[in-house]
C-alpha cells in the first residue's frame, strides 16, 4: 500500500459495510491516512456497483459514479462469509483490526461468527461500530432502513418542499450522509478513548437518530413550542428575509442575518425609511410581518439582474448568492482554488473525485488510491494482513473462500 503520513497513519480499519453511510465513514477515515480493507461479497460485491449511469470506464471493471463517490483510499478483499473459512480468516484480519465498521441488519454480524461478542476475545481493543437504520433496540430494530424511510420519519420530509405543496426529500441521501459523520467522530473519539485506557468499545449508530439530532434548531423549536414545525419552502422559520427571490434573469438566495444588515439592504434598494418602520425594525417584528415585507422586496428585486444584485448585496456585507447547478458548483473559481476537485490514476484512466474538506496543517487528508476494482487486493491484504503465502491464498481462491 502507498504510505501514509496522515493523522491516523498505522490505524487498520476493517471495512464491512456497503452502499453510503459506512463507505462514507470509512472513506473519510481512509482519507486521513488509515488503512482500510473493504470486505466484499465474491463476485457481486457491494451493490452500489451496479448503481449505475453514469459509468466510469467500460466493461466488467467499470465503475458507477455512486461507487466511486465513497470509496478511495481503500483495497479491496473478497470473501465469502457464508463459508467456514471465510469466515475465519474474517475473525483473524479482526484480530489484527484497530476498527471495524459494519451496516448489516440488527443481528447480521452474529450469522457470521463476527459480532462484537465473538470479536472482543479476540482483540480487546477493537473499536467496533454497528450502522442500523433504526439502532440496536426499539421496537423498530428490525425493520431495514433506508435513507428515504428515515428522512420521512424524522420529519425531515415534512418540513421541506413548498409551503403550499407536498413534502419533499432532500436531493442526498443526506440521513446517510450525517450517519457517517456521526460514525467518524464517535471512532475518532473512541480511539482517544483507547490511547487513554486501552480499552477498545461497542457503536451502535442508527440512521433515524443521526437525522434526528441533525433537524439541530428545527426540533428545538418543537421540543419548545410543543407545535408541528411548517414547511416553509425556501424561507427561513426564524429570520427574515432569509430565502430565495426572483431578480429579471433568475433567482438568488438573501440571508439578512441581523438588523444591522437589513439596514444596509433598505438603503441598498433605496428605501431606507423601512429600517425605521416599526413593522420591520427588528427581526421579530420582520418574522410577524412576513407576508408584507416579502411581497414589497419581491417587487424590487425583479428590476435588476440577479448578478447585479449579488455584488450590490456583498459590498454591503449581507450574505448573498446565485443558485448554481452542481456541475456549475464543481466549476465555481472558489472550489477550484480550495482544491476540492482532484483526479487519481487508475487501471480506468483519471478518475475525477470531490476531496475531503478538512484543510489541516500538519498531517492534511490525501489522495492515495482509487475507488478499488471488486477484489483488487485480495491477494496482498491477506498477505500483508495475516502472513499468508502465495499457495495459501490459492487454496482459498480455488475453494472460493476469496
Amino acid at each position: 500500500m502507498s504510505h501514509s503520513t496522515g493523522a491516523l497513519a498505522g490505524i487498520r480499519v476493517l471495512d464491512f459495510s456497503r452502499v453510503l453511510a459506512g463507505p462514507f465513514c470509512t472513506m473519510m477515515l481512509g482519507d486521513l491516512g488509515a488503512d482500510v480493507l473493504k470486505v466484499e461479497q465474491p463476485r457481486l460485491g457491494d451493490e452500489s456497483r451496479a448503481w449505475g449511469p453514469p459509468w466510469f470506464g467500460n466493461g466488467e471493471d467499470r465503475l458507477s459514479a455512486y461507487f466511486i463517490s465513497v470509496n478511495r483510499n481503500k483495497r479491496s478483499l473478497t470473501l465469502n462469509l457464508k463459508s467456514d473459512e471465510g469466515r475465519d480468516l474474517a475473525q483473524r484480519l479482526a484480530a489484527q483490526a484497530d476498527v471495524l465498521v459494519e451496516n448489516f441488519k440488527v443481528g447480521g454480524m452474529v450469522e457470521f461468527g463476527l459480532s462484537e461478542a465473538d470479536l472482543r476475545p479476540l482483540n480487546p481493543a477493537l473499536i467496533y461500530c454497528s450502522i442500523t437504520g433504526f439502532g440496536q433496540n426499539g421496537p423498530y430494530r428490525d425493520r431495514p432502513g433506508y435513507d428515504y424511510v428515515i428522512q420521512a420519519m424524522s420529519g425531515l420530509m415534512s418540513i421541506t418542499g413548498p409551503a403550499d405543496g407536498g413534502p419533499h426529500k432532500v436531493g442526498v441521501a443526506v440521513a446517510d450522509v450525517f450517519t457517517g459523520l456521526y460514525a467518524l467522530s464517535a471512532i475518532l473519539a473512541a480511539l482517544h478513548h483507547r490511547a487513554r485506557t486501552g480499552q477498545g468499545q461497542y457503536i451502535d449508530l442508527a440512521l433515524l437518530d443521526s437525522q434526528i439530532a441533525a433537524l439541530v434548531n428545527v426540533a428545538s423549536n418543537a421540543l419548545i413550542s410543543g407545535q408541528e414545525s411548517p414547511r416553509l419552502g425556501n424561507e427561513h422559520p426564524n429570520i427574515v428575509p432569509y430565502q430565495t427571490f426572483a431578480a429579471s434573469d433568475g433567482e438568488f438566495v438573501l440571508a439578512v442575518g441581523n438588523d444591522r444588515q437589513f439596514a444596509a439592504l433598505c438603503g441598498l434598494i433605496g428605501q431606507p425609511e423601512l429600517a425605521e418602520d416599526t413593522r420591520f425594525a427588528t427581526n421579530p417584528a420582520r418574522l410577524a410581518h412576513r407576508p408584507a415585507l416579502i411581497g414589497l422586496l419581491g417587487e424590487v428585486f425583479k428590476q435588476r439582474t440577479a448578478a447585479e444584485w449579488v455584488e450590490g448585496l456583498l459590498a454591503l456585507g449581507i450574505p448573498a448568492g446565485p443558485i448554481q447547478g452542481v456541475a456549475a458548483s464543481l466549476r465555481d473559481p472558489q472550489i477550484q482554488a480550495r482544491g476540492l476537485v482532484e483526479t487519481i490514476a487508475s487501471p480506468l484512466g483519471e478518475i475525477p473525485l470531490v476531496m475531503s474538506p478538512a484543510h489541516f496543517s500538519l498531517s492534511p487528508a490525501t489522495l492515495r488510491l482509487p475507488p478499488p476494482r471488486l477484489g483488487e487486493h485480495s491477494d496482498e491484504l491477506l498477505h500483508e494482513w495475516l502472513g499468508l503465502d502465495e499457495s495459501a491464498i490459492a487454496v482459498y481462491r480455488v475453494a472460493g473462500v476469496i
